[in-house]
């Protein structure tokens, strides 16, 4: 799964998804991509289910490209610990996506292989996507 080697702090505060994504939002590698509308955190997990989801779909034919990466850090508290004592430990990755950012892109497939592929990643993610298809694609 991803997460990164190194951070300038273990723990980052909750923050804000508001607005539209401006980087990350044009098509730059493949034919078609995966793009989000609605706001969300998309955990390292939820990544990696996505990518095997995907390249099961294009059976080994293709490129897929991951334009997201999970580099927050969610902390937790241990189950049945008192409030108080300072914030938990980190748990787990995410990535924080904003309405309009590309999340996958992938190519060498044709355009119903990539609507399947689509399809089948949405229901990994816990935010809504759309496929975009590239100008020119058939």
């Amino acid at each position: 799964m991803l997460a990164p080697k190194k951070v300038k702090y273990r723990k980052h505060q909750t923050g804000r998804t508001r607005g539209l994504a401006y980087r990350g939002s044009t098509i730059n590698f493949g034919d078609y991509a995966i793009i989000t509308t609605s706001p969300g955190w998309i955990t390292s997990r939820q990544i990696e289910a996505t990518r095997v989801a995907i390249t099961r779909t294009m059976k080994r034919t293709g490129k897929l490209w991951i334009r997201i990466f999970p580099d927050k850090p969610i902390t937790k508290k241990p189950a049945e610990t008192r409030m108080g004592k300072g914030k938990g430990a980190p748990e787990y990755w995410v990535a924080v996506v904003k309405p309009g950012r590309i999340m996958f892109e992938f190519t060498g497939i044709d355009v119903a292989g990539a609507k399947e592929a689509a399809r089948l990643a949405s229901y990994k993610l816990p935010v809504n996507t759309k496929l975009i298809i590239r100008e020119g694609v058939e």
